[in-house]
């Protein structure tokens, strides 16, 4: 653990910007991440913002926070690519698969499954995360858009940024909608009360989920997602926000859980403009089967 004491110099300014100078090797962007991480704390306290203003006389203690030098492996995951180009593929991710290592995970990633299956990655974000531009959850299934190149990386980064990408989500959730569409528009950032899990919180980031009910059940509803915003784990905690938590999902769902699945979630549908041709592009996927069997059981 290191300690630094804000001085004249690192006062007065936002603390990720006074650890930059404290910390040289270290950028603002992974400061941040450590921040949000609880990884460094504020006078004792690990839950404060990275625009927190400095004053003099703070005391910063900052944990291990030298990331684990990564040599990625490739490995044969039998990963599902129903598509793939000079620039982009579209791979269909299976329940229990981490997107990219780190936290822990660094091996049987779908990262790692990737390098084994494409001759080309984008590296625009980083060593760990090739060809990465957006992730859905280890225990969510479904389409993923993979960058083979900076170009690709670029375009489809942007078009998430603008929301003009279509991304659509199937999921069952407990108790009956009653509405047959509705809009979720509640902003999210960290929990204030646990800092692993996401919640529904005034100064968070915009989020949108926008739903419509496909099926009812006695006491399950079938619903169809689409995201206006990407923000984490954002279907999970706005279901949860209005009162109809996704089956299975151990970390916002209720006490009893469906088998050992994690939540029943799917990233059914993907739509963009191709990189390169600007051709609209739009690629579907069924459910996996534990998810349709379970509906059976229901009606």
């Amino acid at each position: 653990m290191k300690k630094l004491i804000i001085d004249n110099n690192n006062a007065d300014i936002r603390i990720d910007k006074a650890l930059k100078n404290l910390l040289e090797d270290k950028s603002r962007a992974y400061i941040s991440k450590c921040i949000d991480e609880g990884k460094i704390l504020l006078n004792g306290n690990p839950s404060f913002k990275s625009s927190y203003i400095t004053k003099i006389g703070d005391v910063i203690e900052v944990l291990d926070i030298t990331p684990k030098e990564l040599k990625l492996e490739k490995e044969d995951l039998n990963l599902n690519i129903i598509y793939e180009d000079d620039y982009v593929a579209v791979v269909n991710k299976p329940k229990n698969m981490v997107v990219h290592p780190g936290c822990g995970n660094y091996e049987s990633t779908l990262v790692n499954g990737l390098l084994y299956e494409l001759d080309d990655l984008s590296e625009i974000n980083g060593v760990i995360r090739p060809g990465i531009v957006h992730r859905i959850d280890k225990d969510t299934t479904g389409l993923l858009m993979i960058a083979k190149n900076d170009e690709a990386s670029k375009s489809l980064t942007e078009q998430l940024k603008n929301h003009s990408c279509k991304r659509t989500y199937h999921a069952l959730v407990y108790g009956v909608i009653n509405e047959n569409k509705g809009k979720i528009n509640a902003p999210i950032g960290r929990s204030k009360e646990d800092r692993k899990k996401m919640a529904v919180v005034k100064d968070g980031k915009e989020a949108i989920t926008n739903f419509t009910v496909l099926k009812r059940f006695k006491n399950y509803t079938y619903v169809e997602c689409r995201l206006e915003t990407g923000r984490t784990h954002q279907i999970r905690v706005h279901f949860e926000y209005i009162g109809h938590p996704l089956v299975g999902d151990k970390t916002y769902g209720r006490r009893k859980i469906i088998g050992d699945l994690g939540q029943f979630l799917h990233a059914k549908t993907i739509g963009f403009v191709h990189p390169h041709t600007n051709e609209w592009m739009e690629f579907d996927s069924e459910l996996p089967e534990y998810f349709t069997d379970f509906m059976n059981t229901l009606e």
